[in-house]
């Protein structure tokens, strides 16, 4: 990928800063480091874009980093997925793809000196004790009974944590920092654990674990990071960030944590905690799922890297926490598709048309622009016979007020066609209306006598001997709430509503089509072939409407 305009903000002027008056970086080195515990989520996109975007524009590297230090939760399907999502991105991290696990032999080896120099000690309280002991934002914590501990126990009891000598949860190496900090995660943090768990990349060499907190800086050392960009929670963890390289001798220059609000959208679940009940307890298909806002949900979905990268442009990088509104998203992914997205025509809700004097038998093809907003796009063909299929909302037996499309002894135009007239319709015994029947005036044909006649309304149709069956699915947000709220039962905000499975009609063009090919359906939005489309069925997704409410507020702003 090329480097792309990236706004300028806060953490690029710490560099710019960095660069000119401290000599010691020489190149920007930055990472992305994902635990590979479930999907990527748009949150983590801005995060990708931010990271492997300042390496593009300084010239620099970022790599790419699993944080698998926890391996109860990890699993290499993740490690896939993220690969996947960073590179779908437009982003490549060359021979830079690391784990935390390459460096558990040096972590250790790193450990065991802070053991000797008494800056680490092997505690035997409980998590319930040790929570006790912790002291609260107020009080002072109180000093572990195992504090004390010579550096010959420490390292005796260390050795036999790791030589699988005692149970989960029964013992931890804690750093030795101070129980007064006023900052709670310098008192005395957990800095390894026991986990007699396989992991997904060291098998069972290992028994006992870094924490993230302790093994995050080491592994970014390591790796020669100059700037470790992470999101606003971890403000208070830069402390304990900046022990571990001091206390641990790691050279200079050492990398730098800058913190960043993350992203929070509107009508968005994103937390990946509640993201993975919604797959496990079965609300959603799967993690790409394009309800969710996985990158593999919105990729499945049909959103286009090349809107997403936008959107994270838009939306800046701020140092407090704010709210961003879902709509601007999907106001990205249509300016990008609009002039990408092939027209095509597609009833989503038939009802049939008759043109009673249109010969019965007679199929004449209409000239039809692929793309009105690029005529390098070309032209198409597109069949019409006197029976066709309309939508069911553009026709109203009795009008209101402002209804410009087909009602009894009304004129509409048909896209590409003819002027129609309603003479008529057909009910059937529940009083439904089941066809309309209509006359046309043959002059009205682009060319004709009466070409240039002007009527208020234009509708899409599709010819209903010609037209293709397909299965189209409307997703809408899948949280009623404008923001997800710690406090509240997400489960009873979701929205009941967030998929109509329709089926629809679609002009004959749509079999050519590709899993993966995106649309712009007439008068009714953005649209993709999904993935489960079959030689025998084709299934469409709706990407977005085409009513563009953020941009709406935008011109009343």
């Amino acid at each position: 990928m090329s480097e792309e305009r990236i706004s300028s903000n806060f953490i690029q002027a710490i560099i710019d800063e960095d660069l000119k008056n401290d000599s010691v970086y020489k190149e920007i080195h930055t990472r992305f480091p994902p635990e590979p515990n479930g999907y990527l989520h748009i949150g983590h996109a801005k995060s990708i874009c931010l990271n492997f975007g300042l390496a593009l524009k300084y010239g620099g590297k970022c790599n790419l980093r699993f944080d698998d230090t926890n391996p109860t939760k990890e699993d290499v399907e993740y490690v896939e997925s993220i690969k996947q999502d960073v590179e779908w991105l437009g982003f490549t991290w060359d021979d830079r793809m690391f784990y935390a696990s390459n460096y558990f032999g040096k972590i250790y080896e790193l450990t065991l000196d802070l053991i000797r120099e008494g800056k680490a000690f092997v505690c035997d309280l409980t998590a319930d004790e040790m929570r006790e002991y912790r002291g609260t934002l107020t009080e002072p914590g109180k000093e572990s009974p195992y504090r004390n501990r010579s550096v010959e126990e420490n390292l005796d009891l260390f050795e036999r944590m790791k030589n699988g000598e005692f149970p989960n949860g029964s013992r931890v190496l804690r750093a030795k920092i101070d129980m007064a900090s006023p900052n709670m995660n310098m008192r005395d943090p957990v800095i390894y654990r026991i986990s007699h768990t396989t992991h997904h990349r060291t098998g069972d060499e290992w028994c006992i674990y870094p924490m993230y907190d302790y093994a995050h800086p080491l592994s970014d050392a390591l790796e020669g990071i100059t700037h470790s960009i992470c999101t606003l929670e971890f403000e208070d963890h830069r402390a304990l960030y900046d022990w571990t390289l001091e206390a641990c001798h790691m050279p200079k220059p050492q990398p730098k944590q800058i913190e960043f609000a993350r992203l929070n959208m509107t009508n968005l679940i994103m937390s990946k905690r509640k993201l993975r009940r919604l797959v496990e307890e079965g609300y959603v298909s799967g993690w790409d799922d394009p309800r969710m806002p996985t990158i593999s949900g919105i990729r499945r979905r049909g959103y286009t890297p090349e809107a997403v990268r936008d959107f994270c442009e838009r939306i800046g990088v701020a140092k407090a926490n704010s709210l961003v509104d879902s709509a601007l998203l999907d106001h990205c992914i249509r300016e990008d598709l609009n002039s990408k997205a092939a027209r095509v025509m597609t009833v989503l809700r038939p009802l049939k048309l008759v043109i009673d004097n249109y010969p019965e038998g007679q199929v004449e093809y209409l000239t039809a622009e692929n793309n009105p907003e690029s005529p390098e796009m070309g032209e198409r063909q597109v069949a019409f016979s006197r029976e066709l299929y309309i939508e069911q909302d553009d026709f109203m037996e009795e009008p209101v007020k402002k209804f410009f499309r087909l009602a009894p002894e009304k004129e509409v135009r048909l896209k590409h066609a003819y002027i129609i007239k309603c003479e008529s319709i057909v009910k059937d015994e529940d009083g439904n209306i089941v066809e309309v029947h209509c006359t046309y005036d043959p002059e009205s044909k682009t060319g004709g006598a009466n070409a240039g006649r002007k009527v208020k309304g234009t509708l899409h149709w599709v010819s209903a001997q010609h037209a293709v069956p397909v299965e189209v699915r409307l997703y809408d947000y899948l949280m009623l709430g404008e923001q997800e709220n710690e406090a509240d039962d997400f489960i009873a905000k979701l929205n009941p509503n967030s998929l109509e499975v329709l089926t629809s009609m679609a002009e004959a063009s749509i079999k050519d089509a590709k899993i993966g090919d995106k649309f712009q359906f007439l008068r009714q939005g953005y649209f993709c072939i999904d993935q489960d489309t079959t030689a025998d069925k084709i299934v469409i997704n709706r990407i977005v409407g085409l009513r563009d409410s953020w941009a709406k507020q935008q011109k009343k702003g």
